[in-house]
């Protein structure tokens, strides 16, 4: 399966607590930590609660 990276840019102070605990699911407390996770329904969820505070790139196979 594909593999996606995605990045925490904005700010978590402000956000509301499902906001954070979506972070805190996927390991991002702090802006510029980054987190690798396979393309599925269940990340494709939880970055749609997130879009506006990261940014989400695919893994090519030689960055591995």
């Amino acid at each position: 399966m594909e593999q996606i990276k995605i990045v925490l840019t904005g700010s978590l102070i402000g956000a509301k607590p499902k906001q954070k605990a979506t972070a805190a699911s996927l390991g991002l407390r702090k802006i510029g930590d980054c987190a690798i996770g396979v393309n599925d329904a269940a990340l494709a969820g939880k970055i749609t609660v997130l879009k506006h505070l990261i940014q989400v790139e695919p893994v090519s196979a030689e960055s591995k």
